[in-house]
């Protein structure tokens, strides 16, 4: 009697609202590929399926009609291109990754794909109806063109005080130490790299593309020459030097990839916000580094020392913008304080590695409300080229334009007394007014819709404002280039 009393109390409890998805924004590492000593740099057969795989595992997640956490209003099995913006550098691995990636996310359509001519004919879209989703080769992704060819961190930057900053770490004292304590231990390795690596390039300085070179090795080769703990020294050294390239916690703009990508995710976000689901998708394939610089700005180092390592191949970052409202469509949207933001992360392929969320900023929530998340990430993001040019100390090419202009900020910081790399201080890059300003968009276009109903007027959509909410990061951003 007792139980059957519990059982029925139990059932007059209201029920938890179910959660649901309104979008995501998920930041995507290249599949295996050969070693970028040995160029040309092409992805791999093992590289197109980690990301394939990958690329099924968020269809079943988010896409699949019979989704873990669908995506509201999403298209299940034809991909509409309006719903996904892709974006990849002009980078050949990077490229072909978000390919093999998106044939996963939306397989060919089979029978899904054939047309009926007047004539009663039938015709199938080739290859069993593949799906050709536009991937947008973007000068303001978060990581540089031809990242695969380059060695170097800041290299393709294009960003002055970035390179200064890193610059200022191969002059520290403990990169010095450490590079003169592992000379024994590089000159060691040398039987196994002194096809690429000569006697003078064996040292800690290269230590990410001696890393790279072995690990492929390892990956695609049988050896004798390499123990497990010399690839273990080989790993940690590495992830060392990358670490400090991408990321001081006084010196920030040393993070200025981080920075740009932080802008570009919230933009998205927002974007699928201000439209109402229009473009729930967002998908940008990187480098890195630009992981690297994003965990150091968010704090997750602190969460778990994982964060400060070289990210495996395929692996993603995920931004889930969810709600519990009781219904969701375009007529009926939740309001900013019904919205929360989720981050995910997986290290290698989620197939095989099924993302995890992580608490961001030094909160201990792994679900953030959404005005929360926008204002912390606005506290260092760069999302457009007046902001990239000052925080850099840019004044030629594009900046000299933008020079002209101030960046607008919120945050109550004064940008400029940050701006200088060596200055020892940490910057506060200036460009929390775009993040406040997008996130002010989105009430004023609910309260301009709420204006006209009552007032009985016609809403026109005017493109003016659906630039301004979904406006990218131009011109400076795209120079945030990075390692992949």
């Amino acid at each position: 009697m007792q139980l059957k009393a519990l059982l029925l109390s139990l059932a007059a409890l209201p029920l938890a609202k179910a959660e649901t998805v309104l979008g995501v924004y998920i930041f995507h590492r290249h599949g295996d590929r050969t070693p970028k000593s040995l160029p040309p740099v092409n992805l791999t057969a093992l590289g197109a399926d980690q990301v394939f795989q990958s690329g099924t595992y968020y269809r079943n997640r988010y896409v699949a009609s019979d989704a873990s956490s669908p995506i509201a209003g999403l298209s299940n099995d034809i991909a509409v291109p309006t719903q996904l913006s892709v974006t990849s550098p002009a980078d050949s691995v990077l490229q072909s990754s978000s390919l093999a990636f998106l044939q996963g996310l939306y397989p060919p359509a089979g029978s899904n794909s054939v047309s009926v001519l007047a004539n009663s004919s039938r015709v199938e879209a080739p290859l069993g109806g593949y799906q050709y989703i536009p991937v947008t080769t973007s000068s303001t992704a978060s990581t540089s063109a031809d990242a695969e060819s380059s060695e170097w961190l800041q290299g393709g930057s294009g960003c002055g005080n970035a390179v200064v900053s890193s610059n200022n770490y191969l002059l520290s004292s403990e990169y010095l130490t450490t590079l003169n304590q592992t000379k024994s231990f590089y000159s060691s390795l040398l039987p196994v790299i002194n096809g690429v690596f000569g006697a003078s390039q064996a040292t800690f300085k290269n230590a990410y593309s001696i890393f790279d070179y072995v690990n492929v090795g390892v990956i695609h080769n049988k050896t004798d020459l390499l123990t497990s703990d010399t690839f273990k020294e080989l790993k940690t050294l590495a992830d060392n030097h990358e670490w400090n390239l991408a990321y001081n916690e006084s010196d920030t703009i040393r993070a200025i990839a981080g920075a740009t990508l932080a802008a570009q995710i919230v933009q998205q976000l927002n974007s699928t916000l201000t439209s109402r689901g229009k473009t729930p998708i967002g998908i940008q394939f990187g480098a890195y580094a630009s992981f690297m610089s994003f965990f150091g700005l968010a704090q997750l180092q602190k969460v778990s020392a994982d964060f400060t390592g070289v990210v495996d191949y395929a692996s993603s970052i995920v931004f889930e913008l969810v709600t519990n409202a009781s219904s969701v469509s375009g007529s009926s949207y939740p309001s900013l304080d019904q919205v929360s933001v989720r981050f995910l992360a997986s290290n290698g392929s989620a197939a095989q590695h099924p993302p995890a969320a992580y608490p961001l900023f030094g909160q201990s929530e792994t679900l953030l409300p959404w005005n929360t998340f926008a204002a912390e990430m606005g506290k260092f993001a760069v999302g457009d080229t007046a902001s990239w040019c000052q925080a850099c100390g840019n004044t030629t090419g594009v900046c000299a334009a933008a020079s002209s202009s101030t960046p607008s900020t919120t945050n109550g910081d004064s940008s400029d007394g940050g701006a200088t790399a060596t200055s020892g201080n940490g910057l506060s890059l200036p460009v929390a007014g775009v993040i406040g300003a997008l996130v002010t968009l989105v009430v004023i276009l609910g309260v301009e819709g709420l204006v006209y109903a009552l007032a009985g007027l016609k809403l026109v959509k005017k493109s003016t404002l659906a630039a301004g909410a979904g406006t990218g990061a131009a011109g400076g951003a795209g120079a945030a280039g990075s390692k992949a």
